[in-house]
């Protein structure tokens, strides 16, 4: 009797640890979404040019590690919204330039970002209603985002039309199964940490807006 009851408190522990997660992670998504997408929008006002790739891909790891560092700490808080806000600030140039130089361009941003929106929710729900541990994809995702991403600065950097496509629509799938495997282990307690959580959830949906947007505007004829 002992153990059983043992095994309820164990249980039940787990469960409000499950949800108390779940809950600081949507919550600090939301925020630091809305945060993300109002320096973006200062960006696009603003007018700012774009970083380069380089100072992009610095500024990211930078923060991203920084992030991880004090992921237990109240400054790991503050690195979030940094490292978020500074995803917007790289968004906005982007989002000019389909805005101004396509014909449908404020059309395209929007059908990417509902897109995004359905995906997320979808999947998300999905992992949440069903309870199935997609665990088993966190290594074909390591190795699939390495994959798109090396291919993703070959294509950037020796301008093969037809590689960027297919990397933008590599990252579609692969921040699908993304956010499954994120979602999935919060609710299975493979992920404890609210804070890196967020992180993670957020690269999926910068990343499948930002690969949304291209094939979009591919298949626009744009």
């Amino acid at each position: 009797m002992a153990r059983l009851e043992q095994a309820v408190v164990r249980t039940g522990g787990r469960a409000i640890e499950m949800n108390t997660v779940l809950k600081n992670t949507y919550m600090l998504l939301a925020l630091t979404l809305l945060f993300s997408g109002a320096v973006a929008g200062l960006s696009m006002v603003m007018n700012m040019p774009y970083l380069g790739i380089i100072p992009t891909l610095i500024g990211y790891f930078a923060l991203l590690f920084l992030t991880q560092k004090f992921r237990n700490s109240a400054w790991g808080l503050l690195l979030v919204f940094m490292f978020t806000g500074f995803m917007g600030m790289t968004l906005g140039p982007i989002l000019n330039l389909y805005v101004n130089n396509l014909a449908n361009g404020a059309q395209t941003v929007m059908l990417a970002l509902g897109g995004t929106g359905v995906i997320f929710v979808g999947l998300s729900a999905y992992a949440l209603i069903t309870r199935k541990n997609f665990g088993f994809l966190g290594g074909m995702l390591f190795v699939g985002i390495l994959v798109a991403f090396v291919a993703g600065l070959a294509a950037l950097l020796f301008n093969i039309p037809a590689l960027s496509l297919a990397v933008s629509a590599m990252f579609v799938l692969l921040m699908s199964g993304l956010i499954l495997w994120q979602t999935s282990a919060i609710i299975h307690g493979g992920e404890t940490n609210y804070i890196m959580a967020t992180v993670t959830l957020y690269i999926t949906i910068y990343n499948l807006f930002t690969s949304l947007l291209h094939l979009l505007g591919i298949f626009g004829d744009e």
